[in-house]
């Protein structure tokens, strides 16, 4: 089953169950989905729709971080609410013990040196680790590895 069939399967599931929140937070990411596929003209895999699901939930954890800064409380909830929806249409993520070793195997095979060639092993490692690593978190390792 895909994972498009899937989110469908579960927005069924949470109509017949009447739960609001999820349903909300289900019919937001189908949305984005649709509106991806209809702006580029394309059918999504599970590749590019881990992607749009990547980047919903870095718009919360930016949200939520904005509204517990300005006191707003019950926003972060609501937000915290639809990241825990989103997250579990993501695979597994890798430790960062597991990101540190992918990015030195990268960094070796480019035989990258120095902060220069970022932009390159970033490039590689994008590809590699899509959906499976949060990219801040590989950002950092890049950059260690590269300074190191």
């Amino acid at each position: 089953m895909s994972l498009k069939d899937r989110i469908t399967d579960d927005m069924k599931t949470a109509m017949r169950a009447k739960d609001s929140e999820r349903l909300g937070t289900i019919r937001l990411l189908q949305a984005a989905i649709k509106q991806k596929e209809v702006d580029e003209r394309i059918t999504l895999d599970d590749a590019a729709v881990i992607g749009v699901i990547d980047k919903m939930v870095k718009q919360r954890k930016d949200s939520i971080a904005a509204f517990e800064q300005g006191g707003r409380a019950d926003l972060a909830a609501k937000e915290a609410a639809e990241l825990t929806v989103l997250q579990a249409y993501l695979p597994q993520r890798l430790s960062a013990d597991e990101i540190a070793a992918e990015v030195k195997a990268i960094v070796a095979e480019l035989g990258a040196k120095g902060p220069g060639d970022m932009g390159k092993v970033m490039g590689a490692v994008k590809a590699r680790l899509a959906g499976k690593a949060d990219m801040g978190q590989v950002s950092a390792a890049v950059k260690a590895a590269l300074a190191g």
